[in-house]
């Protein structure tokens, strides 16, 4: 059974810094392709932030993040991270961490960034959450 456990959410003022962790077993690291952090703000869709492809350690990120965030995994202790810097108020949500156990077909892999798709992953975490006041 995939379990991910989120912590490291909290409240920071805008500039800030928050560093969120995703524990997972090692089953989960060895059976997942790519793991991924999201995030929900209230009355919005779930969006991507940034995945891992993990075998390669090769990141992606949504550009509204990229340069202020970053994503890293510890396979020794099968944790999976968001470093996030410069935090702004639009920062402001739910954070997730998921897991993706198999590879998309072709026709999917042939989409723009579909490695920051929500729906393309099968396990999520409960969640934790960032506050970034201004």
């Amino acid at each position: 059974q995939v379990q991910l456990a989120e912590s490291g959410g909290g409240s920071v003022q805008a500039g800030g810094s928050l560093k969120l962790s995703c524990a997972a077993s090692d089953v989960t690291f060895y059976n997942s392709y790519y793991m991924g952090w999201f995030r929900q703000a209230p009355g919005k869709e779930r969006e991507g932030v940034a995945a891992i492809y993990l075998s390669d350690n090769v990141a992606y990120y949504d550009d509204s993040v990229k340069g202020r965030f970053t994503i890293s995994q510890d396979n020794t202790d099968y944790t999976l991270y968001l470093q996030m810097n410069s935090l702004k108020p639009d920062d402001t949500a739910m954070y997730y961490c998921a897991s993706k156990s198999s590879l998309p077909p072709a026709h999917v892999r042939d989409e723009d960034r579909w490695f920051l798709w929500p729906g393309e992953y099968n396990s999520w975490g409960q969640g934790t959450q960032v506050t970034v006041s201004s």
